[in-house]
C-alpha cells in the first residue's frame, strides 16, 4: 500500500520507514504530473529487538510510485544501513492536480445507490462563474436548462430523471438550501465555485438523515473545502464576453494560535452584460467557514453563505416567436429605451424588470465522538432571504378599487404604466441531530429534525415616471409603493404562511460475510403542519391550513463481489408537498371558495438495480432504475366564477423506467476520458382532468422526460499545462402533457486549456485559463420552462374543446469566452 501520507487523495500525514527506504521514497520527491513533495524526517529509536518483519522487508519501491508515475531508478540500500533506528517521514503534496478519475468527473463509490461526484480536477478547469447546476449538468441524468452563458443569470432549473428541480434536494454540509415556498434551488445563491470541494448528485432518493421534504428526484450535496492548516490565500480575476468581469479573494486564517481553530473567509463580485437584449447582473458573494477538530474524528465547524444580487430577465419564449425572431429578435427580448407608444405601452422596458435578492444562511455542522462506537451528528441551522421579482404593467381600476373612488395615491389616473412588485421575505431555523451506535455487526441510527420557516409574500405597484425609471427595485418603504386613499398599500394580493416540520428517522446498517455483503433498513416518518392567510385587493383575508403525516420505508443491499466488482439494490419511498401556493389557489370547483384539503401529496416508490467497476485503469458502473408516482402533482390555471387562478390538479400516476451509464478512466500519460449517457422511458398513467373534460393522456410520454442523453469528457493535465474538452447531448423533450409540441434534441461542448506556473517568491503555482462555452454559438432552446396540457385545441374523452396554450422556453446561452489568471499565496 502507498503510505497514507503520500495518497494526492489525502493530507500530509506520517508514516514510520526506516532508513534503508529513504533513497526510494526521493525517487518520487521530484513528483509527477507537475507535483511537488516535501519531506521531513525525524529520527525516532526503533522498538525493542529492532525493526519489525513489516519495517525490515521495507516498502516496495513500486508501490511508492503507483500514485504518481512508474519508477526507472531501481534503488538499492547498503548492507551496513544501521537497523536501530527509525525516521517518521512526512511526505506533503503541495499541488494534487490530474490525479483524480475521468478528469474530475468520477469518484469510487460504495454506498448502495447510484450517487455521482464532481472533484476539484473538474471544478477548477470551469468558468469561476460557473454554478453548482454547471458542475453537475455532465452526469447520467442530469438535464440542466440556463438562460446565459456564464452561470450569473437565476433563470435556470435542473431535471434528473424527468423530475424538475422543485423535486430535488439540495443540501451545504447537511443545510437545507430549497426555497421554503416553491422547493426550487437557485445555485447562483450556494456558494463560489472556489470553495467547493465536491459537488455530488444522488439521482435517486435523498439519504434516511437528510432534512429535505421534496427530493424525489434526488438529492444535491455541496462540501465546503476544509481551511488551510497555514494562513495565507488565494485570489482571481477574470474578464471576457459580454464586458464579463469577476473578482475573487479568499484569506486563510491558519490555525490561530493554541485554540485549533482555523477558518478561511472569502468574497466576490461579478459582472455581466446580458448576451441578449437589454440588461446586466452584479453579484456580491461572501462565503465563510471555521473549523476546530480534535481527538478521533470531533469537529465543530461554522459555515454561512451571504448573496445580494440585481438579476435582468431573460423574456422566456414560445416556439412560434422563436422561429420568427430567433434569440436577438425584438418579441424575444426587453427594450433598452423607454417608449410609452410601442406596442407593450413601455411595459417591456428593462430597467421595470430588475430583480434584486439578497441572502444570508449560518450553521454548525457538528461530529462527535460520544463513547466507544456511538457519534453523534448535529446540524443547526438558520437563513433568512428576501427578493422582488417585477414587471412592467399597466393597472386598471377594475378590480383593484371601486370604481369612481379617489385614484390611488402616486398614480396620476386608471390604466397607467406602473412596476408590478411580488416579494418574498423568508426566514428558517431548524437542527437536524443524528446518532449513530456501532455494536458488532450492526450501525444503529436513531435521528430527528425540526424545521421552522416563515414565508411573507406582497404583491405591491410602484409608480412609472415620465421617463420610465421606478424608484426603489427593493420595495423596502411602503411611501415609496402606491397607496390607496386611505393610506393603506395598494396590493393584487398577498400570502403569509407558517411551516412546522418534524421528521422522526431510524435504521440500521448492518454487515455480513467479512463485511462484503452490506444490508440497510430505515424508516422515517415526516410530519408537517402548514398554515397561513390570504388576503385578495380588497384586502379580505382567509386563513388556510394543512396537516400532513408520511410514512417512509426504504430498504438497500449490497454485495461487494470483489474489491473491484459490486451490485447494489434498493427501494425507497418519498414525498412531495405542493407548492406553498396551492394552500391559497386551489379552489372548490363546486363553491368556488378555498379548499386546502382537495391538494394531495405526491407519491413515490422507486428501485435502482446497479453494478460498479473499481480497476486499478478502469473506473464505472451502469444503473437500472424504476419509479411509481401516486398523485403526480401538476401546476396548472383553472376557470372560476370567469376568473383564471392557479391551481394544482391531481395528475393520477406516472411511470418512469431507464438505465444510467457511466464509465471513466485514472490519468493514463496525464489523459483522462469520461463517458456518460441515460435512456428514460417516462409515461403518463391516467387521463388529466381539464376544464371539466378529461384530456387523452393515458401512455404518453411525461413532459420534460428526453428519452436519451449524453456526455463525453477528455481531461489532460500534467501539473503544468493542462485542459478538458466536453461535449453534451440532450435528445428531444415534449413540453405539452399532450404531446402535441415538443422541444427539439441539442448539442453544446465546452473546451478549457491553460497553463500552471512553479511557485514563485509568495505566489503559489500562478494559473491562466481560458474557457470557451457553448464554442460553436449553438443557437437552441435549453428546457421547457412552464409545460401546458396540450398546444393545440383538443378534444376531451367526453367530447368537449379544451383551448390549447403555448408552452414556454427557457433560450440557451450564447457563445462566451473568459480568461481567468488564479494564484494561491
Amino acid at each position: 500500500m502507498i503510505p497514507r501520507a503520500l495518497s494526492p487523495r489525502r493530507p500530509a500525514g506520517t508514516c514510520a520507514m526506516p532508513r534503508h527506504v529513504l533513497a526510494a521514497v526521493m525517487v518520487v520527491m521530484g513528483g509527477t504530473n507537475g507535483t511537488t513533495w516535501a519531506a521531513t524526517l525525524t529520527p525516532v529509536p526503533s522498538p525493542p529487538g529492532g525493526p519489525s518483519p513489516a519495517h525490515a522487508a521495507g516498502p516496495r519501491t513500486r508501490h511508492l510510485a503507483a500514485s504518481t508515475a512508474p519508477a526507472t531508478t531501481d534503488v538499492r540500500t547498503s548492507a551496513t544501513t544501521p537497523a536501530l533506528t527509525h525516521e517518521h517521514i512526512s511526505v506533503t503534496q503541495a499541488h494534487p492536480h490530474g490525479h483524480q478519475p475521468g478528469g474530475g468527473l468520477l469518484r469510487e463509490e460504495k454506498a448502495p445507490k447510484s450517487v455521482s461526484t464532481i472533484g476539484t480536477d473538474f471544478m477548477d478547469k470551469q468558468a469561476p462563474s460557473a454554478t453548482a447546476f454547471d458542475m453537475v449538468a455532465m452526469l447520467p441524468g442530469a438535464n440542466v436548462a440556463t438562460s446565459d452563458p456564464l452561470g450569473f443569470s437565476p433563470q435556470t432549473n435542473i431535471n434528473v430523471r424527468g423530475m424538475g428541480g422543485d423535486s430535488i434536494g439540495y443540501l451545504l454540509e447537511g443545510m437545507p438550501l430549497n426555497d421554503i415556498a416553491y422547493y426550487n434551488g437557485y445555485p447562483g445563491q450556494f456558494a463560489d465555485t472556489e470553495n467547493y470541494q465536491t459537488v455530488s448528485l444522488a439521482q435517486g432518493a435523498a439519504d434516511l438523515d437528510a432534512p429535505v421534504l421534496n427530493a424525489a428526484g434526488g438529492l444535491m450535496e455541496m462540501t465546503f473545502r476544509d481551511p488551510a492548516e497555514h494562513a495565507g490565500g488565494y485570489a482571481d480575476v477574470s474578464y471576457g464576453s459580454y464586458n464579463t468581469n469577476r473578482e475573487f479573494l479568499r484569506l486563510e486564517t491558519g490555525t490561530l494560535g493554541h485554540t485549533g481553530i482555523r477558518g478561511f473567509v472569502s468574497y466576490s463580485h461579478g459582472y455581466t452584460d446580458n448576451w441578449r437584449g437589454a440588461g446586466h447582473d452584479e453579484r456580491q458573494h461572501i462565503d465563510f467557514k471555521f473549523l476546530r477538530d480534535w481527538g478521533n474524528d470531533n469537529r465543530i465547524s461554522l459555515i454561512g453563505t451571504w448573496n445580494t444580487m440585481v438579476a435582468s430577465y431573460y423574456p422566456l419564449v414560445d416556439k412560434a416567436d422563436w422561429k420568427q425572431s430567433g434569440p436577438f429578435g425584438a418579441a424575444n427580448n426587453l427594450a433598452r429605451t423607454y417608449d410609452p407608444n410601442d406596442a407593450a405601452g413601455g411595459a417591456d422596458y428593462a430597467p421595470l424588470y430588475r430583480q434584486p435578492e439578497r441572502i444570508f444562511y449560518v450553521a454548525a455542522p457538528s461530529h462527535f465522538n460520544l463513547t466507544h462506537g456511538l457519534r453523534l451528528k448535529m446540524t443547526p441551522y438558520a437563513q433568512w432571504s428576501y427578493g422582488n421579482d417585477p414587471s412592467g404593467t399597466t393597472l386598471a381600476d377594475a378590480g383593484m378599487y371601486a370604481e369612481g373612488q379617489a385614484t390611488p395615491r402616486g398614480v396620476p389616473g386608471v390604466d397607467d404604466l406602473v412596476r408590478a412588485n411580488w416579494t418574498q421575505n423568508s426566514y428558517r431555523a431548524g437542527v437536524n441531530a443524528t446518532l449513530d451506535w456501532h455494536i458488532a455487526n450492526h450501525d444503529l441510527v436513531l435521528g430527528a429534525w425540526y424545521d421552522y420557516s416563515d414565508d411573507n409574500e406582497k404583491q405591491p405597484f410602484t409608480a412609472v415616471s415620465a421617463n420610465g425609471t421606478a424608484a426603489d427595485i427593493w420595495v423596502d418603504r411602503i411611501s415609496r409603493t402606491i397607496l390607496t386613499p386611505d393610506g393603506r398599500q395598494l396590493q393584487a394580493g398577498g400570502f403569509h404562511s407558517i411551516a412546522q416540520t418534524n421528521a422522526l428517522y431510524a435504521g440500521d446498517r448492518m454487515t455480513f460475510l467479512h463485511r462484503r455483503l452490506h444490508l440497510e433498513v430505515g424508516f422515517k416518518d415526516v410530519m408537517l403542519d402548514r398554515h397561513g392567510s390570504t388576503t385578495d385587493a380588497a384586502w379580505n383575508q382567509t386563513n388556510v391550513s394543512s396537516n400532513t403525516s408520511i410514512p417512509l420505508p426504504r430498504m438497500a443491499i449490497s454485495y461487494q463481489i470483489t474489491p473491484r466488482h459490486q451490485v447494489f439494490f434498493n427501494t425507497t419511498t418519498s414525498f412531495r408537498t405542493p407548492d406553498e401556493s396551492a394552500l391559497f389557489t386551489t379552489y372548490s370547483p363546486i363553491t368556488g371558495a378555498l379548499d386546502p384539503s382537495r391538494v394531495k401529496n405526491q407519491y413515490s416508490v422507486s428501485e435502482e438495480l446497479g453494478y460498479r467497476y473499481s480497476g486499478t485503469w478502469l473506473m464505472g458502473g451502469v444503473t437500472l432504475f424504476n419509479y411509481d408516482f401516486t398523485n403526480r402533482e401538476i401546476q396548472t390555471t383553472i376557470d372560476v366564477n370567469n376568473a383564471t387562478v392557479a391551481s394544482t390538479l391531481n395528475g393520477g400516476g406516472q411511470t418512469t423506467r431507464g438505465v444510467d451509464v457511466e464509465v471513466g478512466t485514472h490519468p493514463w500519460h496525464h489523459w483522462s476520458p469520461y463517458l456518460s449517457g441515460e435512456y428514460l422511458h417516462a409515461t403518463i398513467d391516467n387521463d388529466i382532468s381539464a376544464n371539466g373534460d378529461l384530456l387523452p393522456t393515458r401512455g404518453l410520454t411525461a413532459v420534460n422526460s428526453p428519452t436519451l442523453q449524453a456526455s463525453a469528457g477528455l481531461s489532460y493535465d500534467d501539473g503544468h499545462f493542462f485542459g478538458m474538452a466536453s461535449v453534451k447531448y440532450v435528445g428531444h423533450q415534449y413540453a405539452t402533457f399532450m404531446n402535441d409540441e415538443r422541444l427539439s434534441d441539442h448539442t453544446t461542448g465546452n473546451l478549457a486549456f491553460g497553463y500552471r506556473m512553479d511557485s514563485h517568491y509568495f505566489l503559489s503555482r500562478p494559473e491562466f485559463r481560458m474557457n470557451f462555452i457553448n464554442i460553436t454559438n449553438q443557437h437552441y432552446l435549453s428546457g421547457v420552462a412552464a409545460p401546458t396540457f396540450n398546444a393545440r385545441d383538443t378534444t376531451g374523452v367526453h367530447g368537449t374543446t379544451i383551448a390549447g396554450q403555448a408552452p414556454t422556453y427557457y433560450v440557451g446561452g450564447g457563445l462566451a469566452v473568459l480568461f481567468t489568471a488564479s494564484t494561491g499565496f
